[in-house]
């Protein structure tokens, strides 16, 4: 991941893309998913939007329980 910045261009707002992140599209599709833009090309939009949102999924979940106090499991009996 890396920091790039976002300045002013007319009414809207403009994302300077870092060199490595270079994409083969004249077009791109961007969404918002929670706090977070997300960009890609034209041609793959479903796929590569999925691919990200599963991606987020699971960075989400693995921090989820990260810091949360879980009592020790009780022994119960089985009926």
């Amino acid at each position: 991941m890396k920091k790039t910045k976002i300045f002013k261009s007319g009414n809207s707002l403009a994302v300077r893309i870092p060199k490595g992140y270079h994409i083969n599209a004249e077009e791109v599709y961007i969404t918002k998913y929670d706090n977070k833009l997300v960009i890609f090309p034209e041609k793959e939009k479903w796929d590569v939007l999925f691919e990200i949102l599963e991606e987020l999924d699971e960075m989400e979940r693995k921090d989820f329980l990260k810091n949360r106090n879980q009592p020790e499991p009780q022994e119960r009996e089985l009926f």
